[in-house]
């Protein structure tokens, strides 16, 4: 999978202690409009995924976390890698927090099932939306978080800025016409 970016804080202690948490994310467009869960306590968007579980492929990673968060059921034959982001920072509870997120684009199926949210999900209140990039970013990049959550508000911005200079709105677009 072609690496998009790094972001690396360079804020934690090299001789700590390590956390390691892969996530694959859906990168879901219908009618040039992107799936994104929106924190409506903090008014943030992320793609909708989450954490690869222990022996757990990066796919069905992929399809349990979107139907989680959103209620969309991913269509397998329809999942397409997109790229890889590779962040490093001081950790919550860690001195070095890694994570790789891994970005696909996919298809859903036309039906919403119920959301299943973790604890802290249902508590800032993850909805999903289907929104212009573009508010998408400009809300991430006006929003101020704790640090440790900034790097992953910025993450998606760059990530959807990405989407929109490779033309993946635009030809949703076309798409219709």
């Amino acid at each position: 999978m072609r690496m998009l970016f790094e972001i690396d804080k360079k804020d934690y202690d090299c001789d700590g202690s390590i956390f390691i948490r892969p996530s694959a994310r859906g990168i879901i467009i219908k009618n040039g409009k992107v799936a994104m869960i929106h924190s409506k306590k903090y008014d943030y968007y992320k793609f909708p995924g989450g954490g690869i579980e222990a022996g757990e492929c990066k796919e069905d990673a992929l399809i349990r976390e979107v139907l989680e968060e959103t209620g969309l059921c991913v269509v397998k034959n329809s999942i397409q890698e997109y790229g890889q982001v590779h962040r490093i920072q001081k950790g919550t509870k860690e001195d070095i927090f890694i994570q790789d997120n891994y970005y696909f684009l996919c298809n859903v199926k036309e039906t919403i099932e119920q959301q299943n949210l973790d604890e802290y999900e249902a508590d800032e209140g993850f909805t999903l939306k289907f929104l212009n990039p573009q508010l998408a970013i400009d809300t991430n990049r006006k929003n101020v978080l704790d640090d440790f959550n900034q790097v992953m508000l910025e993450r998606e911005a760059r990530v959807l800025e990405l989407l929109i200079q490779e033309g993946y709105f635009e030809n949703a677009l076309n798409d219709m016409v």
